[in-house]
C-alpha cells in the first residue's frame, strides 16, 4: 500500500460531487446527480444516477453531459429532468424502466425550474418569456456594428446572469400528452416561488407588483403571493405586501398554503419562519414564533454553489420536512402543521446539504462533513439507522491525508458565547509552534459549521493551523446573533474575532501569534480589508471578491442598492459620512499587512472595481499587494467556477502565506 500524501489544488479535478436526490414513489430507488470535472472543456460534467434503496446497485441513468432537476411522476414511471437542447435547457422525459429519454418542452429561452401536476398529466414551467423585441439571429450579424443598450430598470444586472434584458420569467403549464404548452401569466413582472393545489385545479406562484407604497416593484423588498386557476384567468392576491416571501406549497388537505417567509422586522437578517394561510384567502399567521432558529439551508462550503430543499410534507400529511440551520449543524426536522411540536430527524455533526423523503417514510439525505464533500445515506425511519448509499471519493479519500476539526466554545469580551472550530497542519508535531490562518465566512448571514472546506484542507496540507468562527452576523445562532453586525460593519463583528483570535493564542499553545495570516470572501473579503485597515497582528491577508467602499457599491453591485441601506443604514447621497466610516478604504494608510487581492472580472455581486480600488490605494502608498484578476469569473468562482480557475485560485493562497509567512 502506497504512502499517504497531503491535498493539492489539483485534486479537484478528481473530486466528485452527489446532489438532488430524488426518490421514486414506484420503488424507491432514487435517482440523483453525480457531478464531475469534464477535463475536455475544463467545465463540469452533471450526470443523472440510480441506485437501489439498500445502495446494492448504482448506475448511469442518463447518458448527457448537463443533466439536472430530476423529478419522478406522481406514480413513479417516469422521471422528468432537465437537459441542453441547442443553447436552452429543456424538459425531458425517460421511462423509470429504461429507455430512450426525449425532449418534450422546446421554449426558446428554455426552461428554469418545473414541478409535475398531482396527477402526472402535465407540467408547470418556469421559463423566460419572448419580450416581442428580438430578432432572429442571422449569419450577417456578426458584421452588424455595436449597438447601444437602453436600460430603464434599477435592477439591470445579477451575478451568474449578467446584463438583463427585458424579458420576464413567466408560468407555463404544459400538457404532456397533447404536447401543448400554455402561458398562464404574463406582464411586467417576474415570477418567484409556484406550487400546485392537490387537485391540480390552482397554482400559488409569488411576485412584486408596484404598490401605493413602492411604484417601482424593483425597490420593493417584500414580494406577495398569488393564486389563479391552470388557465390562468383571475389571479388572485392574498396576501398584503408585509412579508418576504421564499417557497409556497399548499398543504395536502388543499385547504391552506404554506409559506417561508420573514416580516424583515431585522432586515435581511430577519430569521424565516413557517407561515400558513388560508387557500381561499385570510388572514396569514406565523408558526413557532418562539423558536430561535434559522430555518434553511445556511451553511458554507467550497463544494457547491447552492443547497437546499424545499418543505416536504409527511406521508400522513400531519407534518412537514424542513432544514434547519443552528450551532454549525445543518439538520432535517419535522414540523408539525398544528404548530405543536418539531423534532430534529436527521441531524449530527455535518451538513444534511438535501434531502428526501421516501415512500415507507425513510429519510435520503445528502450530507457533508469536515472530511467527505458529500455522500447519499439513507435512514431507516423507525430505528434511525443510517446506510451508506454512495462513497464517491473513495478512491481518491484513500490517498489523502486530511485535518480533522477540533470544535470548541468560548466567550467573547462582552460576555458572548460563540462556537469555534481550530484544524491543526498535517504533520503537526507536539511540542512545535506552527503558523495559523484566520478565516472568514461571507454573508455575513451565512453559517461556518460540521462540512469539507479544500481550502482549509490545502492550508493546512501547507503547514497551517486553520481557526475559524461565526462572528455576531451570521447565522446559527438566534435572531439578536445575527441582526447584529447591522449598521455596525467594522464593530462588534470585528471584535468578536479579535476575541477569537486572543482565545486561540491562550487556548493552542501550538499557535503561534506572531505568525498569522487572515483571509475571508465577500463579507468575509470585507473584513479582511477591514482588519488590515485596523491592525498589524496578521503577517499576511488574502481579500476575496470583496468590498473596499460602501460609496461606490451602492451603484455598482448588483444588490448594492437595498443591500447597502439594509445593513449599512445608509446611501450615497444623504449619509456619505456614515458609508465612508464603514468602508475598508477609508482606513487604507493604516495597513501594513502585505494584502492580496482575489477577484472575478465578471462578479457582479462584489464588483471587481471593489478589489480594484484596495489594490491601487495599496499601490499608490507604497505597501505591499498583488492583484489577481480570474477572466469571465463571477462570484462564485470559488464554488462552482471554471475548475482551473479554482485550483489556481487555491494555489495562490496558500502561495502568498507562504511568501510572506515566517516559516
Amino acid at each position: 500500500m502506497s504512502e499517504k500524501r497531503v491535498m493539492t489544488a489539483e485534486d479537484l479535478h478528481r473530486m466528485q460531487w452527489v446532489s438532488d436526490p430524488a426518490v421514486s414513489p414506484e420503488d424507491g430507488s432514487t435517482a440523483y446527480i453525480l457531478k464531475s470535472v469534464n477535463s475536455k472543456n475544463d467545465g463540469y460534467v452533471t450526470q443523472i444516477r440510480l441506485i437501489d434503496p439498500d445502495g446494492s446497485a448504482d448506475v448511469p441513468f442518463t447518458a448527457g453531459e448537463q443533466d439536472g432537476a430530476p423529478h419522478w411522476s406522481p406514480d413513479g414511471s417516469q422521471l422528468a429532468f432537465l437537459r441542453k437542447k441547442g443553447e436552452a435547457r429543456q424538459v425531458w422525459l425517460l421511462p423509470a424502466r429504461g429507455g430512450e429519454a426525449q425532449a418534450v418542452t422546446d421554449l426558446k429561452h428554455g426552461v428554469s425550474a418545473f414541478k409535475w401536476s398531482p396527477d402526472g398529466a402535465a407540467l408547470l414551467l418556469k421559463a423566460e418569456a419572448p419580450d416581442g423585441t428580438e430578432e432572429p439571429v442571422d449569419s450577417k450579424d456578426k458584421d452588424k456594428l455595436p449597438e447601444e443598450k437602453i436600460v430603464d430598470r434599477i435592477r439591470y444586472k445579477a451575478d451568474g446572469i449578467g446584463l438583463m434584458d427585458s424579458r420576464r420569467t413567466h408560468l407555463y403549464v404544459f400538457d404532456i400528452a397533447a404536447r401543448s404548452c400554455k402561458q398562464i401569466t404574463s406582464g411586467a413582472f417576474d415570477v418567484g416561488a409556484f406550487g400546485w393545489s392537490p387537485d391540480g385545479a390552482r397554482i400559488a406562484y409569488t411576485t412584486e407588483l408596484p404598490t401605493d407604497d413602492v411604484t417601482d416593484a424593483d425597490l420593493r423588498s417584500t414580494n406577495d403571493l398569488y393564486v389563479t386557476d391552470r388557465e390562468g384567468s383571475a389571479p388572485r392576491l392574498l396576501t398584503d405586501g408585509k412579508i418576504s416571501i421564499g417557497h409556497v406549497s399548499y398543504t395536502p388537505d388543499g385547504e391552506s398554503i404554506l409559506m417561508l417567509a420573514d416580516d424583515l422586522s431585522c432586515g435581511y437578517a430577519t430569521l424565516t419562519r413557517i407561515y400558513l394561510i388560508p387557500a381561499d384567502g385570510g388572514n396569514y399567521h406565523a408558526l413557532y414564533t418562539d423558536l430561535d432558529i434559522q430555518l434553511g439551508h445556511s451553511a458554507v462550503s467550497d463544494m457547491r454553489s447552492g443547497a437546499g430543499t424545499p418543505p416536504v410534507y409527511s406521508s400522513d400529511q400531519r407534518s412537514v420536512y424542513i432544514q434547519v440551520s443552528q450551532n454549525g449543524r445543518v439538520e432535517v426536522a419535522r414540523f408539525a402543521l398544528d404548530g405543536s411540536d418539531y423534532e430534529i430527524m436527521a441531524g449530527g455533526d455535518r451538513e444534511i446539504y438535501q434531502f428526501a423523503l421516501a415512500p415507507d417514510g425513510d429519510l435520503v439525505i445528502a450530507a457533508a462533513d469536515p472530511l467527505h464533500p458529500g455522500d447519499l445515506f439513507r435512514m431507516d425511519s423507525s430505528s434511525g439507522q443510517e446506510t451508506r448509499l454512495t462513497d464517491c471519493n473513495a478512491g481518491l479519500w484513500s490517498e489523502l491525508l486530511l485535518s480533522e476539526p477540533e470544535e470548541f466554545r468560548f466567550t467573547t469580551g462582552d460576555g458572548w458565547p460563540m462556537q469555534g472550530w481550530i484544524m491543526k497542519p498535517i504533520g503537526f508535531k507536539e511540542g512545535t509552534k506552527v503558523p495559523a490562518v484566520l478565516e472568514i465566512h461571507g454573508g455575513p448571514q451565512a453559517m461556518y459549521g460540521h462540512t469539507f472546506m479544500h481550502e482549509f484542507q490545502l492550508l493546512a496540507a501547507a503547514g497551517f493551523a486553520v481557526f475559524y468562527t461565526n462572528p455576531r452576523g451570521g447565522h446559527g445562532y438566534g435572531q439578536v446573533h445575527v441582526n447584529t453586525v447591522r449598521g455596525d460593519y467594522g464593530g462588534r463583528d470585528y471584535q468578536d474575532l479579535m476575541d477569537f483570535t486572543d482565545y486561540v493564542l491562550n487556548a493552542f499553545e501550538y499557535v503561534d501569534g506572531s505568525r498569522l495570516g487572515v483571509t475571508g470572501g465577500s463579507y468575509g473579503g470585507f473584513m479582511t480589508n477591514w482588519i488590515v485597515g485596523h491592525t498589524d497582528r496578521f503577517q499576511a491577508a488574502v481579500t476575496q471578491r470583496s468590498i473596499s467602499n460602501w460609496l461606490s457599491f451602492y451603484g455598482v453591485s448588483d444588490i448594492g442598492y437595498h443591500f447597502t441601506e439594509d445593513q449599512i443604514w445608509g446611501n450615497p447621497w444623504d449619509d456619505v459620512e456614515k458609508l465612508w466610516k464603514h468602508s475598508p478604504l477609508a482606513y487604507v494608510k493604516n495597513v501594513n499587512t502585505p494584502l492580496l487581492v482575489l477577484h472575478g472580472e465578471q462578479d457582479m455581486r462584489c464588483p471587481i472595481e471593489q478589489g480594484e480600488q484596495m489594490f491601487i490605494a495599496l499601490k499608490r502608498l507604497g505597501k505591499k499587494a498583488q492583484l489577481i484578476r480570474f477572466p469571465g469569473a463571477d462570484h462564485n468562482l470559488s464554488r462552482s467556477g471554471n475548475p482551473h480557475l479554482r485550483t489556481r485560485r487555491l494555489s495562490h493562497i496558500v502561495r502568498w502565506f507562504e511568501e510572506n509567512i515566517e516559516r
